[in-house]
């Protein structure tokens, strides 16, 4: 018996791995974030027990595994994105440790990944920026020492946040001194899904430009020159002249 924690990817029911899709079709236990997971991505299963956990508190959660594992039966625990990012799993994998019952991570395409495809970007380009920061704003979790917006943005680098449209204003503010207010920044609403929308604009007119949209919720936002230059050297990885393994 075995938990699959499977990211489901950002929304489209096609961008789930080969794998996530077979273990969904097999797993006589199916466990789903279903706030953030669409039904159609469970398509095909033939699970004897289907449940919703967005309905679910932790201990909860715990339980179902735990009667499953007492029935020899493998869980599809199923996560939107890729379930390593944002994904509450480490709560789950501590109980899950602690009762001695095995796990595997599967991940899933994120919804940076998503998103990034979605507005036809490269978030790492030569010259501009060759690191991107992943992160989240702080409101009821709050940030360690050190990963507050303000500070990483120091870098420079590409930027997605999570968790924070509802916060853009103060967003733009720890953003501003370190970017400038002519860098790029796009929000992105539900990559992927059939309702996805997005605007782009700059640190300086991003704000009304989602007020319009009505953003509220399940939006990540991009921020970056990568989004907004074409001045770039070109990669040495296909230069001509350029020697490597491949290519002598």
């Amino acid at each position: 018996m075995t938990v699959y924690f499977i990211g489901a990817g950002p929304g489209d029911p096609e961008l789930i791995t080969v794998k996530g899709q077979r273990l969904i079709r097999s797993c006589p236990v199916i466990i789903y974030a279903g706030s953030l997971v669409p039904v159609a991505v469970l398509e095909g299963h033939q699970a004897q027990t289907l449940v919703n956990s967005a309905e679910l508190h932790l201990e909860q959660i715990i339980e179902l595994i735990k009667t499953a594992h007492g029935n020899g039966q493998d869980v599809a625990r199923v996560h939107s994105g890729d379930p390593s990012l944002y994904g509450a799993i480490g709560e789950q994998i501590r109980y899950l440790r602690e009762l001695g019952i095995p796990f595997e991570i599967i991940p899933g395409v994120t919804a940076t990944a998503a998103c990034a495809a979605l507005l036809g970007a490269e978030l790492t380009l030569p010259d501009i920026s060759q690191s991107v920061i992943l992160t989240r704003y702080a409101d009821k979790t709050a940030m360690p020492a050190g990963e507050e917006l303000g500070s990483l943005a120091q870098h420079g680098a590409t930027m997605a946040i999570h968790l924070g449209v509802n916060h853009l204003e103060k967003i733009l503010a720890e953003l501003l001194p370190h970017y400038g207010a002519d860098c790029p920044i796009a929000v992105i609403h539900r990559a992927t899904w059939p309702d996805q929308d997005w605007v782009v604009g700059t640190l300086a007119d991003i704000a009304g430009k989602v007020e319009a949209k009505g953003f509220r919720r399940t939006a990540l936002i991009l921020v970056g020159r990568v989004l907004g230059s074409d001045h770039f050297s070109e990669s040495s990885l296909y230069r001509a002249g350029h020697a490597h393994l491949y290519r002598p």
